[in-house]
């Protein structure tokens, strides 16, 4: 068994916290495991807890859209969540739930080791970027951490919920793009790219 399939397993039957007394599938991500573009959400909803896969549901199918305006598509990046089981209702994930679970997601970081990672809503923007960071001023700004370059988009939810927000994310989306042709090697985000 490889390392990435020994994190799974162990991920798989976690107990660090509440969630897990819940869920239905554990969460663990979706991809390929050599993206060098990483994604990541809050955490599954109902439909996400169902399959044991990220953004499957209505939000997952907007995102699916969003990636295929700029070239991508689920075989080219990896989709993650800060947590791996479903809060209930969906609510937001508690720090102390994010806390016990965010070492999945690090070990998962580091055997990919992405070249950029895109935070999906305020959630993941404050638990990655930094804690007081303010979605609705900051979305589509650009930071480089230890050569990784990160930023943060609307959650696809969002999107759903206010069409207002629609046009900043079709010009996020771009500048996502510009920023894949920039530094990515197999990766270029467009849809006539010959990797």
């Amino acid at each position: 068994m490889d390392r990435w399939e020994k994190l799974r397993e162990d991920c798989m039957t976690c107990r660090n916290c509440s969630l897990s007394e819940r869920r239905k599938n554990v969460v663990f991500g979706d991809g390929a495991h050599d993206a060098e573009i990483l994604l990541i959400g809050e955490g599954p909803g109902q439909r996400e807890d169902e399959q044991g896969i990220p953004f499957v549901g209505p939000a997952g199918q907007l995102l699916d859209d969003m990636l295929e305006m700029i070239g991508l598509d689920r075989t080219k990046v990896y989709i993650a969540n800060i947590v791996k089981c479903r809060p209930p209702n969906n609510r937001d994930p508690l720090n102390v739930e994010q806390e016990a679970c965010i070492g999945w997601l690090r070990c998962q970081t580091a055997f990919l080791r992405p070249k950029i990672i895109v935070c999906l809503g305020r959630i993941a923007a404050k638990a990655i970027i930094r804690e007081d960071f303010r979605i609705t001023q900051e979305h589509g700004q650009w930071v480089q951490r230890k050569n990784v370059w990160l930023t943060a988009i609307y959650h696809p939810a969002a999107l759903l919920r206010d069409d207002a927000k629609r046009p900043d994310t079709f010009e996020d989306l771009k500048d996502i793009q510009r920023k894949i042709r920039e530094v990515c090697e197999r990766t270029c985000g467009m849809p006539d790219c010959k990797p």
